[in-house]
């Protein structure tokens, strides 16, 4: 619009200079035109990037109004003295639309309208209709596309309010479940390490009172496999601390190792844990040699392990057992954590989810850990029969590297 202000004003000068070179008004008029297009770059240069009106008795600042006012001014007076350049008016439409309230911009278009149908109509050599149905359309053309350019704007930044106002939605919605997914995740690891470790010294400190006085062998040997649980607890709240990863993991050898070392640490005090690793690879069963399944993931590995921990903290503190197995089997397209026990069984039914009070976490957890790796988590037992726990966990099955 700037372009075609320029333009508009040029050839309208240039036109007049031909007609009427010999006019004494001349050399005022192309003054007043040089005037004018200064005026006009200066307010064009001031207010580009601003926004437009945004609705009624929203005026815009003094000084933006007093160089629309020069710039008007500046014209109308030019239009007396040479009436060609009166079609300068249609950007001047523009920026009284751009610049003015609603109603007071139409006003102002509507008196604009009115000079360059008196220009026109004073250049005439008689009146003609069209002298004045011409400008009148050519400016509510104008007006009508402004308004309807705003219009649309008006509509596009309140879409792109709302969108700003949704992803700002969707982002505290996501660190919200972040924070919750987290808070769980820890509640679980707590429960899994600390937790399962504490309950295992206090019941092994309270086998060794009771049986202090009539028993010390047997009472200190609880103590020593209490330090034992008590040394292995502070390595899980080190590591807990440092990077939450198990730490018999943490060690080295894989699950297969880690399985082994929590089965001698929870072996003794009455119960016997024993670990069997079926790898269905080439090898020998054992999970070492010529088994060559790829490793699973760290996740997986973290998760199964955890699981062995809760599963044998409820042998241990609920079933009265005397005997536990641990079975690791690796498939082609997953890998089967069965924990299994002799104790005195229940009813898999009247387990629920929901902890309670300070306790019950443990089967939740489990499923939880199961689920975020899209595995599942079944319970088989019978009152009286003993029990039998199974995670299975998918993972990428194994391919054999072609013959070289």
């Amino acid at each position: 619009m700037h372009g075609v202000f320029f333009v508009l004003l040029a050839t309208s000068l240039t036109r007049y200079v031909q007609r009427h070179a010999d006019d004494p008004r001349a050399p005022w008029v192309i003054a007043l035109a040089v005037v004018l297009a200064v005026l006009y770059a200066l307010d064009s240069v001031l207010t580009d990037g601003t926004p437009l009106s945004s609705g009624p008795g929203a005026w815009p600042p003094a000084p933006r109004l007093i160089r629309l006012g020069a710039v008007v001014a500046t014209w109308a007076v030019l239009v007396v003295g040479a009436p060609s350049l009166a079609w300068v008016a249609v950007p001047l439409f523009y920026a009284a639309l751009r610049a003015l309230p609603p109603v007071a911009a139409y006003l102002l278009v509507a008196f604009l309208t009115l000079l360059v149908v008196s220009a026109q109509l004073a250049l005439a050599p008689r009146f003609s209709l069209d002298l004045v149905v011409g400008p009148v359309a050519v400016a509510t053309l104008a007006t009508a596309v402004f308004v309807h350019m705003r219009r649309q704007a008006a509509r596009q930044r309140a879409l792109i309010d709302d969108l700003i106002g949704t992803r700002r939605e969707l982002a505290a919605t996501e660190r919200r479940e972040g924070v919750l997914a987290e808070r769980q995740r820890l509640s679980m690891e707590i429960h899994d390490t600390l937790a399962q470790g504490l309950s295992s010294q206090q019941m092994l400190l309270q086998a060794a009172l009771r049986t202090w006085d009539t028993d010390l062998t047997k009472a200190r040997e609880h103590v020593r496999t209490a330090t034992t649980v008590t040394e292995h607890n502070l390595a899980e709240a080190r590591r807990f601390v440092h990077d939450l990863a198990p730490a018999d993991l943490a060690r080295g050898g894989g699950l297969e190792a880690a399985l082994r070392a929590l089965a001698a640490r929870e072996s003794g005090a009455g119960l016997s844990v024993r670990v069997h690793i079926d790898d269905d690879g080439d090898g020998d069963g054992g999970g070492s040699g010529g088994g060559r399944t790829v490793p699973l993931p760290d996740r997986a590995q973290s998760a199964l392990l955890r699981i062995a921990q809760g599963a044998l903290a409820n042998v241990r503190e609920h079933s009265g057992a005397r005997a536990t197995a641990l079975t690791l089997t690796r498939l082609d397209d997953q890998v089967v954590l069965d924990v299994a026990d002799n104790g005195r069984g229940f009813d898999p039914a009247a387990v629920t989810d929901a902890p309670s009070g300070e306790r019950g976490h443990g089967i939740r957890a489990m499923r939880a850990r199961v689920r975020q790796l899209g595995g599942t988590l079944t319970i088989e037992s019978t009152p009286g029969e003993g029990a039998v726990l199974t995670a299975t966990v998918p993972v990428a099955p194994h391919t054999e590297e072609p013959p070289r």
